[in-house]
């Protein structure tokens, strides 16, 4: 069964452009790894603050590995300097 994952950030005022331009230079090396179906980053045309990406993966066990990935270390760091708040939503489909 594959996995959909929604996850909606709320950036720190004035962040969101820095965020995406941290991220889209790791994108890449998501959408190699095993089992990754989509990775998408949407800004929010209603807020200038909000963020969702959209990912799907084959199964759960390939975004728990994809968690664990060297490149993730970015990410998490685009995460600390540039997010808010985050808010996530998991669907079996």
């Amino acid at each position: 069964m594959a996995l959909k994952v929604l996850v909606t950030y709320t950036m720190k005022p004035g962040h969101r452009a820095a965020f995406l331009t941290d991220t889209a230079a790791i994108r890449p090396q998501i959408l190699t790894e095993d089992g990754c179906q989509q990775y998408d980053y949407f800004a929010s045309a209603e807020d200038e603050n909000k963020v969702l990406l959209v990912e799907q993966w084959s199964c759960r066990e390939a975004q728990q590995v994809h968690l664990t990935q060297p490149h993730m270390a970015g990410i998490r760091q685009a995460k600390e300097d540039h997010v808010e708040d985050t808010s996530l939503e998991l669907y079996d489909i």
